[in-house]
């Protein structure tokens, strides 16, 4: 069983850095990073395995990083360059397979809110 836990999320103006992490306990494999704004639907931000190369979303492309420190059993966001379109309730994501597109989430976080003004 995985159990997965956020922190890092906050009130940050725009433009401005934000860094997520994820701390999880059980065996994962496909690590990543969904959000969800208010009326929207849940999207896939980033994702990471051990086997492939890191998955960005074209909207986070070149300003969020995905890392992911198995040592610590932690998974990272990144965020810079925030913009008002960022908001949302980020959620950390766990599957036990490799990476897919999309990637199926066998396990949730309980979200952490970011909130950009």
């Amino acid at each position: 069983h995985v159990q997965l836990v956020e922190s890092g999320g906050g009130s940050v103006q725009a433009g401005g850095s934000l860094n997520l992490s994820c701390v999880f306990s059980g065996n994962t494999n496909c690590m990543g990073w969904f959000r969800q704004a208010p009326g929207k639907q849940r999207m896939e931000v980033a994702s990471v395995d051990q086997t492939v190369r890191p998955y960005y979303s074209t909207f986070v492309k070149g300003r969020f990083t995905i890392a992911r420190d198995n040592a610590k059993n932690a998974v990272y966001l990144l965020m810079d360059g925030l913009n008002l379109d960022d908001s949302a309730m980020y959620y950390c994501a766990a599957s036990r397979n490799w990476c897919s597109r999309p990637m199926r989430v066998d396990y949730w976080g309980q979200g952490t809110q970011v909130t950009v003004s």
